[in-house]
């Protein structure tokens, strides 16, 4: 089912819903560019909000999905994972309007990279998880992501999140400064809205020059120094030890279920 898309006092409200719980894949990022479509077409001249459903924002790659690409030895095809998933998420990086992730639950890897592309981040007071485990479990970071995650949290913090791979509970993600605010979930939609409106629409030039000249540097890093980088990615998502890591963590799933 296509993602929603209505309009709230004067704001774009996206809800992902590709699955329960928006674990990321081909669908989830067919999903997202047809939202996205949608915004330019019909609502270009608002302000975005994007949320989840439920208890999660995202919970990051489908691993069953992604995993069987790392381990299939087919380099091309790995890199061809990769480009579509850097394709949804500087969709919504470089989007012109404000941009704001309502975080209704867990966002996890990939999932906070998504809640990370906006512009701002409000989360609802609830018991979650946040972070970027994506090396603990076998898969490297990519050098584009690593640009938007320090883009976002700032050099420390970005490295912390990546390297060292943790969950963090609501208090610690938010001391942290994954969130702009932190607010009841009852009121989650209504600061969201708040951050949104920031501007008025006929501001909606100089915002988007605004945003672009902010995330010039970032974008040239990533257009023209991460390529050397992320080309080893293929390799990297296929390495043995990798691939030791990644069956490990779907186990893990496999015995939770």
């Amino acid at each position: 089912m296509a993602w929603t898309i209505e309009e709230l006092q004067g704001c774009a409200l996206v809800r992902m819903n590709t699955n329960k719980v928006n674990v990321q894949n081909d669908q989830f990022f067919t999903d997202l560019h047809e939202a996205f479509d949608r915004l330019e077409r019909d609502f270009g001249e608002l302000p975005v909000i994007l949320t989840g459903q439920g208890d999660a924002f995202s919970a990051g790659i489908d691993f069953q999905y992604s995993f069987d690409i790392f381990g299939s030895g087919d380099l091309d095809r790995i890199r061809q994972w990769y480009r579509a998933y850097r394709e949804t998420n500087l969709r919504i990086f470089q989007y012109p309007r404000p941009t704001v992730a309502a975080v209704n639950g867990h966002a996890i890897a990939g999932g906070l990279i998504t809640a990370l592309d906006c512009d701002f981040r409000v989360a609802a007071r609830k018991t979650a998880k946040f972070g970027l485990n994506e090396v603990p479990i076998g898969i490297p970071m990519p050098a584009a992501y690593v640009e938007i995650i320090k883009y976002a949290l700032g050099d420390q913090v970005g490295a912390l999140a990546t390297l060292r791979g943790q969950l963090y509970g609501l208090e610690e993600a938010e001391r942290l400064g994954f969130f702009h605010e932190v607010v009841e979930p009852n009121q989650l939609l209504a600061a969201a809205v708040s951050y949104a409106r920031c501007i008025t629409p006929d501001c909606n030039k100089a915002y988007a020059m605004s945003k672009k000249a902010l995330q010039d540097s970032v974008m040239r890093q990533i257009d023209e120094r991460t390529v050397a980088l992320d080309d080893l990615l293929p390799a990297g998502m296929s390495d043995e030890g990798n691939r030791r890591a990644q069956d490990r963590r779907r186990l893990e799933i496999i015995r939770k279920r």
